[in-house]
């Protein structure tokens, strides 16, 4: 039901509380130091249901990207360990690493050789328990991720297969078309550009089957329908279980089975159709038997162990799927992430999303950003507008019920490196024709912790990719304690989000009357407007400010809400 802004909360009649707020632009001025903000995380609600996830804010590591402990230009375990106290300060209540496991780095390391160790380049596998522990003692858990669609070309399983040995059924070899072979088993395109097939040679060095990968070709495909691959991976979670992580991510999800026969897609450029269609590789049905037997296994584990789908699927009915009671517990919300700066579509996206996970009584989550995307601050137009914004979005996301993903550096305003030279840049799909866009290299620069430095306090041999020469003041150190900071914004985001009992967990939102270009929505004692619109908006005020992206003025009992900012009130 529709109600009157106006009627929902007692007008604010002055200015005498100040909102906390933030400008357009970020301070020039900061602490000599990058400060540790807290060293414990701060307790939960009381009464707070234990599903801690359904309502848990979860920061996202791009491990290579984060902080590097021994000046090799590259991140790792032990440089995240150091730099945890930044995240417990910051309020998140969980810590989501991508692959440190051992790799060829075809992929940044979602190309695992060995699932139960930790890549020489990351660290070692002591590193890994160290880290978990601290986190564990700051009131953090360790979310880390799996990769089960596929493996790396030198996992022993493959190396094996193409040697002719019995782990060949391990994976999807198939015989080509043609009068001798020589075209692929079928029409099905890599995700990163290119046929998703390649040709063996046969130890008599003469043409051999094809193989299907869905990425890169030094990413072969597991066929999920052999028992010895579902065995392998059970005892892999297992291990990680052991040693004390809190859940996993599953990458590619939705990838894992894959539609009997291999059909034919007779359409080109596929890499489009991913979320949007049905694909005969991508959310068959079969999947949710594997989610199932998973949710089983974390269910054996004290401490509410946690499944997070990475799953694409044509619409939010069927993402769903996936959060059912007994499969896992989170999936990411991309159509959230790919909504445009629209108030209708923004609209729209949240009543999908809630109604959906609702039928099956799961959390709704909320992300827009990570390693696979452009960043949002340049998503919505880059510049002084960007940031703008990029921080009402933020507010908007933290504000609805559900879990929240945030992306490293978007705590600080990160723009999107968008001029990296071609020498530099790894992103695989970089370097083939009609996949990906190739340039998720832009989001992955590491991030910049203090003013000065080689890399600005990322690690003491430079960066693996280069930061632009302006994030000096875009760092921890210049943004901590500076009032109207993006990463003081986000602070300030996270404690009342987890203080008011309006926010967080939940399943709806009551949206109200607004102006045009005005997204405003209660909950209990609660109230969220969003100015979408390129100028300010005047309308009565809803309460008394909890906390703004820019600083409204009042004028009796009425409210001019700067352009493109929201505004947190009580009510």
């Amino acid at each position: 039901m529709t109600q009157e802004l106006s009627t929902t909360a007692t007008p604010q009649t002055g200015t005498t509380s100040t909102p906390q707020t933030g400008t357009a632009s970020l301070p020039q001025s900061g602490t000599a130091t990058v400060p540790q903000a807290a060293t414990v995380a701060p307790p939960r609600r009381p009464g707070q249901p234990r599903d801690w996830w359904r309502d848990a804010v979860i920061y996202q590591v791009y491990v290579r990207s984060f902080a590097d402990s021994d000046g090799d230009g590259i991140g790792d375990l032990r440089g995240i360990r150091d730099r945890l106290p930044h995240l417990a300060g910051l309020g998140v209540d969980a810590v989501w690493l991508t692959p440190f496991y051992a790799s060829p780095q075809a992929d940044g390391g979602y190309d695992v050789s060995d699932y139960r160790a930790v890549d020489p380049l990351f660290g070692a596998l002591d590193d890994a328990d160290d880290l978990v522990r601290e986190a564990h003692r700051l009131g953090l858990r360790v979310i880390v991720d799996i990769v089960p669609n596929h493996t790396s070309d030198q996992h022993a399983w493959f190396r094996s297969a193409l040697a002719g040995g019995p782990e060949r059924a391990y994976y999807h070899f198939r015989p080509g078309k043609g009068a001798d072979g020589e075209l692929p088993p079928n029409d099905w395109e890599s995700v990163f550009g290119g046929p998703a097939w390649t040709r063996t040679t046969n130890p008599d060095g003469g043409d051999g089957d094809w193989y299907l990968h869905l990425f890169a070709p030094e990413q072969p495909d597991l066929d999920w329908e052999h028992p010895a691959v579902r065995e392998e991976f059970d005892a892999v979670l297992r291990f990680w279980l052991d040693l004390g992580v809190d859940g996993f991510r599953i990458d590619v999800a939705h990838g894992m089975v894959k539609a009997p026969g291999l059909p034919d897609i007779g359409a080109r450029e596929q890499a489009k159709m991913i979320g949007a269609q049905v694909l005969p590789f991508f959310d068959q049905d079969g999947v949710h038997e594997i989610h199932r037997s998973w949710r089983r296994l974390l269910d054996t584990y004290d401490g509410e162990r946690i499944g997070v789908a990475e799953a694409w699927a044509p619409s939010p009915e069927r993402l769903a799927l996936y959060v059912r009671p007994d499969e896992l517990h989170q999936a990411f919300n991309f159509q959230f992430l790919r909504c445009p700066w629209d108030p209708d579509r923004m609209r729209e996206v949240v009543d999908a999303s809630l109604a959906a996970t609702a039928s099956v009584g799961a959390p709704t989550t909320w992300v827009l950003s990570n390693h696979d995307v452009t960043r949002h601050t340049t998503r919505y137009g880059g510049g002084e507008q960007g940031l703008r914004r990029a921080r009402a979005a933020a507010l908007l996301m933290l504000a609805l019920p559900g879990s929240v993903y945030v992306y490293q550096g978007e705590e600080l305003g990160l723009p999107e490196v968008t001029d990296l030279p071609d020498e530099v840049r790894q992103d695989p799909s970089f370097f083939r024709a009609e996949g990906q866009d190739g340039f998720r290299d832009g989001c992955r620069v590491p991030i910049p912790w203090t003013r000065s430095g080689t890399s600005y306090g990322f690690g003491s041999g430079g960066s693996w990719l280069p930061q632009p020469a302006d994030w000096a003041e875009l760092s921890v150190e210049a943004q901590t304690g500076i009032a109207g900071s993006t990463l003081e914004l986000y602070r300030a985001a996270l404690a009342t989000r987890r203080e008011h009992p309006g926010l967080g967990a939940g399943s709806g939102v009551t949206w109200l009357d607004a102006p045009d270009g005005v997204l405003a929505f209660a909950r209990d004692g609660f109230v969220c407007t969003m100015n979408t619109r390129g100028t300010d908006v005047e309308l009565p005020a809803p309460g008394s400010v909890l906390l703004a992206s820019a600083t409204p003025e009042f004028d009796g009992g009425r409210v001019r809400l700067p352009a493109d900012s929201t505004v947190w009130w009580a009510i």
